[in-house]
């Protein structure tokens, strides 16, 4: 059976056979997510991919077959805890959301406080809904959103499908590669040990991804035994995600604009195997740590990053998240369209971030096993654009059917005593033969841990 999507990830994948991988991946269960696009499909490739890679890096002669249940696949593409006796807050700012303007719609993103005051310098400080909706319906779309995004907020206009392409953004995502790789200088080659069940300890990830997309690839990556360190600045929470994304991770602060906090970055950049990073173009450059930087202070060192709109095009340094792309990309406008809506339809989960994430994972193990066997170190960046540009290939003009109520079944029986409180998770959606993910830590909060490997 061709699984869709999994033959062009495994392709990105430069020196993989992707015939001989995709046949290696079975997949049970027929349920869907209930999308114009095929998100289900999205989300067992993606995942499929990184369980592949992990595979790979374990075995050298790939003889365990690996299993995807779809309905798990499905769940695990969306928020997974399921907290016992308390709540997780909205992800979702108060007055972010989506708004008619003059000729069309626009989606403010107000998550984060300084995007937030962005938008209400521009637009004026009530959180009333209904009077922020009067007076966006004044403005055009594409001029408000020129006028927070130039003032350093996020905000997209809703486009077709067709005025994306022939976008000059979309025309520059279009033409990129679903990864780009970069070549560095070889190393010894450095075989490691077989740890049973645990193919991933001893590995060191540095993690400094913030939301969904990154924290995605460090959760896969710590499910199987990898050393996951998140480093996060003082100010910066996510009080709706971190219970979810923070399982199996150490968690530390750092500020990478003091002095000692820097030398502390640099010394764990030096040990890590892996940075996973989701800083704009030149933004980790003008911290200080250049691609040349980062090589001198570790040779060794795989870089996998990702952005939201691309590395190419006028909007290659925009800030931007999974719900703003979607609307830029044509996604809401093709959904509205096809169930005749009144108003923008977006992906039933945030699958631009998710399947991004497990892309990144796959990035990073593929990385990892060449650089093991061979002496290969490269690097990979990868953006929600792209992976949206993928999925736009799916589209459909049928609505499949919904996913049955979740069971007892589709949570495993182990509790989490996170920070906030007891909570279990969905069971995981890979089966692999001698080797069952399983979270060193439970989920705590940002900055809870020394910034130490």
């Amino acid at each position: 059976m061709t699984i869709p999507f999994l033959t062009d990830i495994l392709t990105a994948c430069h020196g993989a056979d992707p015939e001989i991988d995709a046949a290696n991946l079975s997949v049970s269960g027929k349920e869907e997510l209930p999308s114009w696009f095929d998100v289900t499909g999205l989300a067992v490739a993606s995942i499929g991919a990184a369980a592949l890679k992990l595979q790979a890096f374990a075995e050298s002669d790939r003889k365990s077959a690996v299993r995807i249940d779809r309905r798990l696949a499905s769940l695990w593409f969306g928020m997974v805890l399921r907290p016992a006796g308390w709540q997780v807050p909205s992800p979702w700012d108060p007055i972010a959301g989506d708004y008619r303007t003059a000729d069309g719609w626009i989606r403010l993103h107000t998550n984060a406080p300084h995007h937030r005051t962005v938008a209400q310098a521009i637009l004026g400080s009530t959180d009333n809904w209904e009077a922020l909706q009067s007076i966006i319906a004044g403005w055009s779309a594409d001029e408000l959103e020129t006028a927070i995004v130039d003032a350093g907020g996020c905000a997209a206009t809703m486009r077709e499908l067709a005025s994306w392409l022939k976008h000059k953004q979309g025309a520059a995502v279009a033409q990129e590669p679903l990864i780009h790789w970069q070549a560095h200088d070889r190393v010894d080659p450095s075989p490691r040990p077989a740890i049973p069940g645990r193919p991933l300890v001893g590995i060191r990830v540095l993690d400094l991804t913030r939301v969904l997309a990154g924290p995605v690839a460090g959760r896969f990556m710590a499910a199987y035994g990898a050393n996951v360190l998140r480093i996060d600045p003082p100010f910066w929470d996510e009080p709706a995600v971190v219970p979810e994304m923070a399982v199996g991770k150490r968690c530390a602060g750092l500020d990478l604009r003091d002095l000692d906090d820097r030398r502390t970055f640099e010394r764990l950049l030096v040990e890590a195997d892996v940075l996973l990073h989701g800083y704009r173009p030149g933004a980790l450059a003008n911290l200080g740590y250049d691609a040349e930087t980062l090589r001198e202070l570790n040779p060794d060192l795989i870089d996998v990053c990702l952005n939201a709109y691309g590395w190419s095009g006028p909007w290659s340094g925009r800030r931007g998240f999974d719900s703003l792309v979607q609307m830029s990309c044509g996604i809401a406008d093709y959904s509205k369209r096809a169930g005749a809506a009144d108003k923008p339809v977006p992906l039933p989960v945030q699958a631009l971030d998710q399947a991004t994430g497990y892309l990144m994972a796959t990035a990073a193990l593929h990385a990892l096993t060449e650089r093991t066997r061979y002496g290969k170190v490269s690097s990979a960046r990868l953006s929600l654009a792209r992976t949206a540009h993928m999925l736009i290939g799916s589209r459909r003009n049928d609505m499949p059917g919904k996913l049955v109520a979740e069971t007892a079944a589709d949570t495993a029986h182990e509790v989490e005593n996170t920070d906030w409180g007891p909570a279990r998770r969905v069971v995981f959606p890979v089966a692999l033969d001698g080797c069952a993910p399983a979270f060193d830590y439970p989920a705590r909060r940002l900055r809870s841990s020394p910034a130490i490997w």
